[in-house]
């Protein structure tokens, strides 16, 4: 299942989102969404779990969590 997660603080970390998933099980993989001309993140990313159960486990966990200041918003990516 591909997850959608936004309202990420630019200072957050791709290696900080994945560990943050990985304690709700296997992550296949992550990827913050970078601006092309400056190289910063632009506050979304991607993070895919094969297994359905941990990844709606970590969907409703850590929707409205906060992360580096931000409540971050997690949802299926569509």
């Amino acid at each position: 299942m591909k997850l959608l997660i936004r309202n990420l603080a630019r200072s957050t970390a791709e290696a900080e989102l994945q560990a943050l998933f990985a304690a709700h099980g296997l992550v296949q993989s992550c990827t913050l969404v970078m601006d092309k001309a400056t190289g910063d993140s632009k506050g979304f990313g991607f993070v895919e779990m094969p297994r359905q159960g941990e990844a709606k486990a970590a969907m409703k966990s850590l929707n409205g969590k906060d992360v580096d200041g931000s409540r971050i918003r997690v949802k299926k990516a569509e």
